[in-house]
This record gives C-alpha cells, sequence and structure tokens, in this order.
C-alpha cells in the first residue's frame, strides 16, 4: 500500500463527513484500528471502507453490537457467507421494527385527522349561533 492510501484523521473525517471525535469513538468501540505514526493516526483504505459500512449501518438503524458482527464475521467469513445470513437476520428484524412503526404512525395520523375534523365541526356549529 503506497503513502497515499494513508489519510490523517482530519482527511478521514473529511473524507467521510463525520467529526474527529466520531472516529475516535468508533476507534474506542474496536470498529476500526488505525495505524499510528508516532502520535498520529492514519486510516487505511480498509479502515475508510470499514467506516463507510459502520455509517451505512448506522443510518440504517443498527446498533453498534450488530455492526460490530457484521465487521467482525466480514473479517473471519472470506466467502461472506454466514456475514450474508447474520444480515439477512439482522435486516429482517429492523424491517419488522420499521413496520410496526410504520403502522402505528399510520393510526396516529388517523386519529388526528378525526380529531381535528370534530374540532372543525364543533367550532363551525358554535360560530353558526353568533
Amino acid at each position: 500500500m503506497g503513502k497515499n492510501d494513508l489519510m490523517s484523521i482530519a482527511e478521514a473525517s473529511e473524507a467521510l463527513g463525520v467529526t474527529q471525535r466520531t472516529l475516535r469513538f468508533y476507534e474506542d468501540k474496536g470498529l476500526i484500528e488505525p495505524k499510528r505514526v508516532g502520535t498520529m493516526r492514519v486510516y487505511s483504505r480498509r479502515e475508510m471502507a470499514r467506516m463507510q459500512l459502520i455509517l451505512r449501518g448506522k443510518q440504517l438503524g443498527f446498533s453498534i453490537r450488530e455492526i460490530g458482527e457484521f465487521l467482525s464475521l466480514y473479517d473471519l467469513d472470506p466467502d461472506q457467507v454466514v456475514q450474508a445470513r447474520r444480515v439477512i437476520e439482522a435486516t429482517q428484524k429492523r424491517l419488522a421494527e420499521l413496520r410496526q412503526q410504520r403502522e402505528a404512525i399510520e393510526q396516529t395520523i388517523v386519529e388526528l385527522e378525526g380529531l381535528e375534523a370534530l374540532s372543525k365541526r364543533h367550532i363551525a356549529a358554535h360560530e353558526g349561533r353568533g
């Protein structure tokens, strides 16, 4: 790997659109392992790819524990079949959670629309008496 493949924490945070603190957080959690050159952290293509997977996982609502498990399986399973199975399980669970939330939101919308309509009828009835 050439020198150009390494990034400082400032370069990595800018490239990923996250703060340096975020990078240190995921390092503390053991999800990324930047190398050290003296006291400076340097990020390889591997760490940048792992950070992209972490950020995507967080965006999709997976926990740090789940993301860590995906990354561990990726390292241990060269064919990534076990990882793919685990991703399917976690994805199905997350989809079920989101569908349940959507149903709850839809029900709340229906109830609020009913309350709004009732309130409008009440106002109209009382203004008509004026």
